[in-house]
């Protein structure tokens, strides 16, 4: 029943939008169909910190989707993905979505996503961490999601921003079962410090 070849991919307003197109440029290398919900506040977050423009950002994805459009399909838990990303996930996406009361597309498709038990990665931007920020993390894990900050991975020796981006990308979308070539793994393609 499950279209595996299919995911969902949200971008808020949080820094490092450049998570969410790297991944989109790495489902689309899997051969996964992506359905991309961005925030207003991520159209003017790709302003800020890349050379994109809305339109090129936007054609990353093989279907877009408004915020406004809770009709979308995506809204719907008939139809069947794989689950969703979100990359970057703002602190104030994490507090709607773990709190059930949704007000765009973008809460309302994670929302689906959870009640239908299926996976639901949370690439959260902020630091440091409040108590208050520590409870919606642990009350969305408690719900089945996936906290994911994107943390450089230091063992896999990274040259350049881009290999930082590509490890954190990879990792999140390992936890779809998803093994893309940017992923430097431990005992496979790096040990000891070696490559």
């Amino acid at each position: 029943m499950m279209k595996p070849d299919r995911m969902i991919v949200g971008v808020s307003g949080a820094s490092g939008i450049i998570y969410g197109i790297r991944a989109m440029e790495a489902l689309k290398v899997l051969g996964i169909e992506t359905h991309l919900v961005a925030s207003k506040a991520a159209e003017m977050t790709l302003g800020y910190e890349t050379e994109f423009s809305i339109k090129e950002f936007r054609a990353k994805a093989d279907h877009v989707y408004k915020m406004p459009d809770v009709g979308a399909p995506i809204a719907s838990g008939s139809f069947a993905t794989r689950g969703m990303l979100i990359a970057p996930c703002s602190v104030k996406t994490m507090s709607e979505i773990a709190t059930g009361v949704t007000s765009s597309l973008l809460t309302r498709a994670a929302d689906v996503v959870l009640k239908e038990r299926r996976r639901l990665v949370l690439m959260v931007r902020e630091t440091p961490f409040h108590l208050g920020h520590l409870r919606t993390m642990q009350t969305l894990t408690e719900m089945g999601a996936v906290i994911c900050p994107p943390l450089p991975a230091f063992y896999a020796l990274p040259k350049t921003i881009d290999d930082v981006v590509d490890q954190s990308v990879g990792r999140a979308l390992d936890l779809f079962g998803l093994d893309w070539d940017g992923t430097r793994r431990w005992g496979e393609d790096l040990e000891g410090g070696r490559r």
